[in-house]
């Protein structure tokens, strides 16, 4: 079937991450009716309000990729707050999406659903075969009932609503605040900031052995997509590079992209999370589609993106506090 360019495309979480790749990449691509709103506008873990939106709007097509999100600091201290947010937002969006109509929905789900100790890489089938970390368990809790509840809605009302399960995400629209982000953003906002302290030693979160697969922001939203067009099953697909790095290899990588006379200083009272975090993106690749961005040219990509926006703001201090992409 053509693609209808003009219908309307909602993109939940517009302002996060990925849901400011997304509608990057439909602009890009031509799609000239995407939907957007903001938290203050329109508050995702509001019942009522979400149903009267879609009402309202109408969407044929969905992208969900709002929620309330953080690094491993941020999601083991507000254990509660993570898995409310989430659950009443996927919640929300899904039922009124079914209500409305929807031709079809694409929920981005998170590797972190995955056992703590599951075979590597993980495959799909891994998904609820064992306890789940305990640094990220709230956050990963909401997401598994939110890929269930994908799949319930394909089995008892029909919905064409599918489920990608990212890897470890980072790029344009990051979060940089040391409070709140990622292990990428944060390596980077630290070798930055010791760059222009003068100082020769950045501090790392654990041991460094952890090993973590990364993809950059630009290339999964190029996947949702070719995912929107090109996947209709039921369950979840992984979505990632295929290749993973040590802790201290990203470190390393860090370095010579920010600030080469950096060494890097292991704090090991503090947690690694899960051991390693690699998916198995055979059943993806075998759809006709890889991740075109490697690495190293990710890293600087970002770095750029970081000068400009983030360094150079009034209140560097600040970073981007952004916890939260709830619209």
């Amino acid at each position: 079937m053509p693609v209808d360019f003009d219908a309307p495309v909602f993109v939940a979480g517009h302002r996060g991450l990925v849901g400011s790749a997304i509608c990057r990449r439909l602009g890009s691509e031509g799609f000239g009716n995407v939907l957007t709103e903001d938290r203050d506008r329109l508050d995702l873990r509001d019942q009522a309000a979400v149903r009267r939106w879609f009402e309202q709007h109408e969407p044929s097509h969905v992208y969900l990729a709002a929620g309330t999100v953080g690094g491993i600091l941020a999601n083991s201290s507000r254990q509660a707050e993570f898995l409310y947010d989430n659950m009443m937002i996927h919640a929300n969006v899904i039922e009124a999406a079914r209500r409305t109509g929807v031709t079809k929905l694409l929920y981005l789900g998170s590797a972190c659903v995955y056992p703590r100790l599951s075979p590597q890489p993980i495959p799909e089938s891994a998904l609820l075969t064992g306890p789940l970390e305990p640094t990220n368990e709230g956050y990963s809790l909401a997401k598994i009932a939110g890929v269930r509840l994908c799949d319930f809605y394909r089995e008892q009302y029909g919905c064409n609503f599918v489920t990608a399960m990212p890897t470890n995400l980072y790029g344009p629209g990051d979060n940089f605040d040391l409070r709140s982000s990622h292990v990428l953003p944060a390596l980077m906002r630290k070798f930055h900031e010791a760059k222009l302290e003068g100082r020769t030693e950045v501090e790392v979160w654990g041991t460094g052995l952890a090993r973590r697969e990364f993809m950059y922001v630009d290339d999964l939203a190029d996947c949702c997509l070719f995912l929107m067009d090109n996947y209709d099953e039921p369950g979840h697909i992984n979505v990632g590079t295929g290749s993973d790095v040590s802790i201290a290899e990203l470190a390393s990588m860090m370095a010579e992209v920010v600030h080469p006379d950096a060494a890097v200083v292991y704090d090991t009272s503090k947690p690694d999370g899960m051991p390693r975090r690699s998916l198995d993106v055979s059943r993806l690749h075998a759809l006709g589609w890889r991740a075109g961005t490697d690495l190293d040219t990710g890293l600087t990509r970002t770095y750029s993106w970081f000068l400009d926006r983030v360094a150079h703001a009034a209140d560097p201090s600040a970073g981007t506090p952004r916890v939260r992409a709830l619209s």
